[in-house]
């Protein structure tokens, strides 16, 4: 059972950056996917970006130019950097491990996002 830790979350002002990590408990070495989605309240979880353990990326147009995805080269923690906020961003962010051959996933319990002046 991998488990999924999330950190990085917090307050800040419209326009400012965050960058959020996500630690896996274990090294990966299957094919997999490592990717954020957000929920706001009142409102259904959405993707927000994921990468492949290959390096290709993709990103909701909502983000595009404003989040970068990345990862370690260990392949077990994926970052998240946020910048030019807006309070539409506003939302509990969660880490997602996906292993496409298996259709096993595992989640983080997520970290909020408050962006507000």
């Amino acid at each position: 059972q991998v488990q999924l830790v999330e950190s990085g979350g917090g307050l800040v002002q419209p326009g400012g950056s965050l960058r959020l990590s996500c630690a896996a408990s274990e090294r990966i070495f299957l094919f997999n996917v490592m990717g954020w989605y957000r929920q706001a309240p009142g409102t259904q979880r959405e993707l927000v970006a994921i990468i492949v353990s290959s390096g290709t990326t993709n990103y909701a147009d909502s983000v595009k130019g404003r989040f970068t995805i990345s990862r370690d080269n260990a392949g077990n923690t994926v970052y998240l950097q946020m910048n030019s906020l807006k309070p539409d961003d506003t939302a509990v962010y969660y880490c997602k491990l996906y292993f496409p051959r298996s259709g096993v996933e595992y989640w983080g319990k997520g970290t909020l996002v408050s962006v507000s002046s």
